[in-house]
């Protein structure tokens, strides 16, 4: 066997279990697996230092912001953003310019960011009221997902109604990739924002209030009936408060395709942190109380809430830091601090490093018909690989960012825990804290 690299004296975390030894890497896979010293030889061989090995983390959830607003961030910042803090995948959004809604948008965008992107990336596409006779074609042209906003967002692209949303589920059902929503009811935000504009409020705790858990649940269990109506697959991105996840716990209990994601954001911070943090806290759907952070919790371990994501989702430094709350945009952005943020929770004793691995990389891989070929360390699989150090202490310093925009809402948290060496398909891309890699070597991924 010519085999490139090896890794060794690593405590692995596979399917199995954690294992001590390592593995062997040729052609950009994982090509043998062994405990101990058992490992045939390579070219190169890396000495884990008794460390972690972990999947690569596959981030299903994203904004990089290319091609049309790379003012806020593009594929090559982003994805050295990705591969600092160990992420190998990623699943961008549609709500770029122009936005993903027909297969041949999809494919330039695929083109472009092959040029540009250090990690391997599938793409999301956009349902609109405009673009629901293109299902098909987007599914041809290697969508890995679909999704609909419900409620405003970057872009400001249009819902389609429920009719019609009935409609493209029964269509996308055919075709058996996943419907993802943006779950937040337009008109309850909208009441509540003009009463709190209406009551002089400008601060931020003001943006949790106008989109109350109320406007998340209604449009949860709105699509979980079209859904069971359908046999669409459902997913429901970034879910943030207690009600939905009793609504999917409810769905998957009555055996109906929903499946849900959370976001590191929701299970470290609350809406009291927004008055301390300002604007970089303004996130859809807002921060919430703390019960609905146990509740998230309490989901991802019964498997309510299947994966974590981080949807990263930068914004010019003008756009963040208004002194009215209404005037700045929502997002933040962490895809950078993902792994890290998680390793603080393994350290408190949140998770284990199995559920880590489930819930940060085999679940989405799963989801999205990524897996085994991501989110798996096993012979065969993608040797997209992540080293820890679970000895290093640092804090999160939106100084040290990647992306363009030096912003984040976790500036200031201590971590327990970091990347050391990130790998893609066998390349070194992460070294010591030092992105290596160069653009160009990331590929597009279509669903198996």
């Amino acid at each position: 066997m010519d085999a490139e690299l090896r890794i060794t004296n690593c405590r692995m975390v596979t399917p199995h279990g954690v294992v001590h030894g390592g593995v062997v890497v040729a052609r950009g896979r994982i090509v043998a697996m062994a405990a101990g010293d058992g490992l045939p030889p390579a070219r190169e061989t890396i000495d884990g230092e008794g460390r972690y090995l972990l999947p690569g983390l596959v981030d299903g959830h994203v904004h990089f912001r290319e091609p049309g607003l790379t003012d806020k961030e593009d594929f090559e910042t982003g994805s050295r953003a990705a591969v600092r803090g160990g992420v190998t995948t990623v699943l961008d959004m549609p709500n770029t310019l122009p936005p993903v809604e027909t297969g041949e948008i999809l494919r330039d965008k695929a083109a472009l960011l092959a040029r540009r992107s250090l990690v391997d990336y599938g793409l999301i596409s956009v349902i609109t009221d405009r673009n629901l006779d293109r299902i098909d074609e987007l599914a041809e042209a290697g969508a890995i997902a679909y999704k609909i906003f419900m409620g405003p967002t970057t872009g400001d692209l249009p819902s389609p109604d429920d009719g019609q949303i009935a409609e493209a589920l029964a269509a996308i059902a055919r075709t058996g990739l996943p419907i993802g929503v943006h779950a937040e009811n337009h008109q309850i935000v909208a009441a509540a924002t003009g009463r709190l504009k209406a009551a002089g409020r400008t601060d931020a705790l003001a943006h949790a209030e106008a989109r109350p858990s109320l406007a998340e649940a209604e449009s949860i269990q709105r699509m979980i009936f079209f859904a069971k109506m359908t046999g669409a697959r459902l997913h429901i991105f970034h879910m943030s408060c207690k009600e939905g996840v009793e609504l999917v716990r409810r769905a998957k209990a009555d055996g109906l395709p929903v499946t849900s994601e959370t976001c590191p954001h929701y299970l470290t911070l609350t809406a009291a942190d927004m008055a301390r943090i300002g604007p970089a806290s303004k996130i859809n759907p807002p921060l919430r109380g703390p019960e609905d952070v146990e509740a998230l919790w309490q989901g991802l371990r019964d498997g309510s809430v299947d994966f974590v994501a981080t949807d990263h989702a930068p914004h010019r430094l003008e756009e963040k830091t208004r002194p009215v709350i209404w005037e700045n945009a929502s997002g933040g952005s962490s895809v950078q601090f993902f792994l890290p943020l998680m390793l603080e929770h393994v350290a408190r004793g949140r998770l284990s490093f199995g559920d880590l691995v489930r819930w940060t990389s085999e679940a989405p891989a799963r989801l999205y018909r990524l897996h085994p070929r991501k989110g798996a360390i096993a012979v065969g699989s993608d040797a997209d690989l992540v080293l820890v150090d679970t000895e290093r202490r640092a804090t999160v310093r939106a100084a040290d960012m990647e992306s363009k925009v030096k912003l984040t809402p976790f500036d200031g948290i201590p971590c327990r825990g970091w990347p050391v060496l990130t790998l893609v398909r066998g390349r070194v891309m992460m070294s010591d804290g030092k992105v290596v890699g160069a653009p160009g070597h990331g590929e597009f991924l279509r669903p198996a």
